[in-house]
């Protein structure tokens, strides 16, 4: 039950009617105006901006918002939910509703359980593509905020009913996986007994890659040492890179991410289907969007990728970029973005008509050309929404950790992860906005406090569940189960943290289908801190006022219906924390 999309159908219909009687247009889009929570309680449960959105739609016929915002709030006054809907400011309209209506609510939230929400199937198959770390060793915890975020998101999309593809783009194909054969190989003459001294400048110096070097020497023995570079690169490579993915793979299953698509970008130009790659700037000239020409020298700043030369470019400029791109360089190999745009092509290929990428901040000047890219290879019919995440800064007590020996440069994800746990990385990496620079502190993530968020989170839903069953230790004969404390008496639930804790309740299925939109999944953290702070505040006031209490073993009426609000609540919880990934607990010590 979706109380708010409920009532933009009310607010809809009422629209329609006035268009219907021609004081406004026929072809009205009845998709622009909102309903949101009052910002206020004091001035009501609901609010629409419907009379100022249609303002100028109305004008032949209102002489101001107000007007038309007055005959809207006539309607709605009429309607059996409501129980006063009134003008306000130059033309928004409050709405109080009716207690039983938070009632219903309750109990869609209880008899639905897990599919309280949810979303109904929703058109257009959905990409996310997220990580795609190069495999050149073990991930980072800037990794990591991409591969949460980008789980994240799709749990959600998931959710809100879109059927969601997770991907994984693997870089096999430029100059770092060479690096990486060439630091394997070094490890590789260590592990048949050679003293290797320091490693060269330019090479990977983490310990991560002595078993690629013990694996090679138990496959090839003695037979690679004395080959040309040419001969063994290739060979070390591909073992490299395996031993990478597999390693990158298990760095993820320890944050419960599963991707069900790896795509090799290699592939696009050595695969089974030969040059795709090729043959994407191929068609796209047939199409008049690539051509041979001369690109203008930078003007203010340097273009990483400008060359004095006639040369293969792609027309992005007729697509919102700032400057054609070049697909082919002077060797003759294909750029980056020659390879990323047959890549994005296959998607499109795939029959995915919305395709999001989770991508590290410093990639942010390549967004437009690829935005341009997408809406040339797919006609306009499918859509990239680049999510770009900030830098993580480690810390340990608001100290800087110092580097991982492991990896020889950064700290690693999996030893985040195996110092914090798996909940607190995930919560904590989707409590800020993905854009906004992060501070995780190791020390703060696993305090019990009510400054640390998971904690928070996490203790509001074991506690509800501790009430429960000390509700059935006192009253042994009470049935707790969502569906009994469905029939309970919810108008019982007259105190103002009873309404506040039930009006946020409402406010679920549409806090998932605004993130889903808007593809935040922050949103569903910063909305169940908000629940979880409203439970907590209503527990402590309890230790008070022993009326308000949960249990009243005189009163098992009232116990039911309070019993409901906290079922209700800890369903709600735990929803919330499994799109983000974090265990539900039912008790926490």
């Amino acid at each position: 039950m979706n109380l708010f999309a409920e009532f933009q159908t009310r607010v809809a219909t009422i629209l329609r009617g006035i268009a219907e009687s021609g004081r406004l247009p026929a072809d009205l889009d009845l998709g622009r105006f909102v309903v949101e929570p009052t910002k206020d309680a004091a001035h009501g449960d609901l609010a629409t901006n419907a009379a100022m959105v249609y303002a100028r739609e109305a004008k032949a016929s209102f002489s101001n918002p107000k007007q038309l915002a007055t005959e809207i709030a006539f309607a709605l006054a009429e309607d059996a939910d409501v129980a006063e809907a009134e003008v306000a400011g130059p033309g928004f309209i409050n709405i109080r509703l009716k207690p039983d209506v938070y009632a219903r609510v309750m109990r869609a939230a209880l008899t639905q359980g897990a599919a309280y929400g949810k979303g109904a199937a929703l058109p257009g198959p959905v990409n996310v593509e997220y990580v795609s770390a190069n495999p050149t060793g073990p991930m980072h915890v800037g990794h990591g905020r991409g591969a949460v975020f980008g789980d994240a998101l799709a749990n959600l999309l998931a959710f809100a009913g879109y059927d969601v593809t997770r991907e994984y783009y693997i870089n096999d194909a430029g100059a770092q996986v060479d690096v990486l054969a060439r630091s394997a190989f070094l490890r590789y003459r260590e592990a048949l007994g050679e003293t290797i001294g320091e490693i060269p400048e330019g090479l990977y110096p983490g310990d991560y890659l002595k078993p690629v070097g013990v694996e090679l020497a138990h496959q090839f023995g003695v037979d690679l040492r004395d080959q040309p570079e040419a001969a063994w690169l290739p060979k070390v490579r591909a073992i490299a890179i395996d031993m990478m993915m597999d390693m990158i793979r298990a760095d993820l299953a320890a944050l419960n991410i599963v991707h069900e698509v790896f795509f090799s970008e290699r592939s696009l130009t050595n695969g089974p289907d030969g040059d795709c790659v090729g043959a994407v700037i191929a068609e796209l000239r047939e199409r008049g969007i690539v051509y041979d020409g001369r690109l203008p020298p930078p003007k203010g700043q340097p273009m990483e990728d400008w060359e004095d030369r006639e040369q293969v470019l792609f027309h992005t400029t007729d697509f919102g970029d700032d400057v054609d791109r070049p697909l082919v360089k002077s060797d003759g190999g294909y750029t980056y973005f020659a390879s990323d745009i047959a890549y994005h092509k296959s998607k499109v290929d795939r029959g995915f008509t919305q395709l999001i990428d989770v991508w590290g901040a410093d990639h942010g000047g390549y967004v437009k050309r690829m935005t341009a890219a997408v809406k040339a290879v797919s006609g306009g019919s499918a859509s990239l929404d680049v999510k770009l995440c900030q830098l993580v800064k480690l810390m340990r007590n608001g100290e800087p950790v110092k580097m991982s020996k492991r990896s020889g440069d950064f700290v690693t994800l999996r030893e985040v992860v195996d110092e914090v746990g798996v909940d607190a990385v995930r919560f904590m990496m989707i409590f800020r906005k993905n854009d906004a620079p992060l501070e995780f502190d190791l020390a703060k993530v696993i305090e019990q406090s009510k400054d640390n968020p998971v904690f928070y989170v996490q203790y509001a839903h074991a506690r509800g569940r501790s009430v429960l069953r000390q509700a059935v230790a006192a009253l042994a004969d009470l049935d707790v189960s969502p569906q009994a404390l469905a029939g309970a008496s919810l108008d019982l639930l007259s105190d103002e943290g009873e309404k506040g804790i039930a009006k946020l309740i409402a406010q679920y299925p549409r806090q998932v289908e605004a993130a889903a939109a808007a593809h935040e999944p922050h949103r569903i953290a910063f909305y169940l801190h908000d629940l979880a702070g409203a439970f907590h505040s209503h527990w402590n006031r309890g230790k008070d006022h022993a009326e308000l209490r949960f249990v009243n073993e005189e009163n098992r009426e009232l116990t039911k219906a309070r019993l409901a609000l906290v079922s209700s609540l800890t369903g709600v919880l735990a929803s919330g924390l499994g799109i983000l990934g974090v265990r539900a607990p039912e008790e926490m010590r």
